[in-house]
């Protein structure tokens, strides 16, 4: 990928990089892994997934028909020795790690499950990647509610304070430090290359989760039920 000018619309994707590389995809059973994964094949690359099954009927892992055309493994990033058995047999040259508990009002119901998942998750899958040598670069993906929330008018920057005043948010501060301190301590000296990517508000087709504004509309309007809006 090449970024001439530092916006949007000078992202090049250059497609002859992805030709017969071997990429790892936690996640890959949810929203935005299955179409990371649908896309990183048709570039050519030769996809590993590692995810719990689909949490939603229907699911665009499933629709995409996903385990016909990637290696597809059910497993918890929480199982730090299947992880790691994972990567030593399929040696990846990329990593994009999206596996999380993504939902803002469930980390309220199971905040121990979604520490376990987003931090510890983090932790095993750099633990991993750290005894790989194979790994040229991972991506870890956060969210951009890893920000301490001041309610301000402008967008935050990437140096401003980490934080988060639910179980959700903070989680995904707490994968951030974590990102950053296994970059200093284990990854200066190496050759893999480690970020992070502050994701929020994706909107596309398949997106059938809970808690989800568009998703939510159109299936009040499908099922022709009044749609509550939790913050107006």
């Amino acid at each position: 990928m090449a970024v001439k000018s530092g916006t949007m619309e000078s992202v090049v994707i250059d497609k002859t990089f992805w030709q017969n590389k071997s990429v790892l995809i936690t996640g890959h059973t949810g929203f935005k892994g299955s179409w990371l994964s649908l896309w990183l094949t048709q570039l050519g690359a030769k996809v590993t997934g590692y995810a719990l099954a689909p949490n939603t009927t229907p699911s665009i892992y499933e629709a995409l028909e996903l385990k016909t055309i990637i290696n597809s493994a059910m497993a918890d990033i929480s199982d730090l020795s299947r992880l790691s058995e994972l990567v030593n047999q399929t040696q990846p040259d990329v990593v994009f790690h999206l596996a999380a508990q993504s939902l803002v009002k469930p980390s309220y119901l199971d905040p121990v499950g979604t520490y376990q998942t987003n931090v510890m998750g983090t932790v095993n899958l750099l633990e991993t990647v750290r005894h790989c040598p194979s790994v040229q670069a991972v991506v870890v993906v956060t969210s951009d509610k890893c920000y301490e929330n001041h309610e301000w008018s402008w967008p935050y920057r990437e140096n401003d304070r980490l934080g988060g005043h639910d179980p959700y948010s903070n989680s995904k501060g707490c994968a951030e430090l974590v990102t950053s301190a296994y970059r200093q301590s284990f990854f200066m000296a190496n050759k893999t290359a480690i970020a992070s990517a502050r994701a929020g508000n994706v909107i596309g087709g398949g997106d059938w989760s809970e808690y989800r504004l568009i998703p939510d509309l159109i299936k009040a309007n499908q099922t022709g039920h009044s749609l509550e809006i939790r913050h107006p």
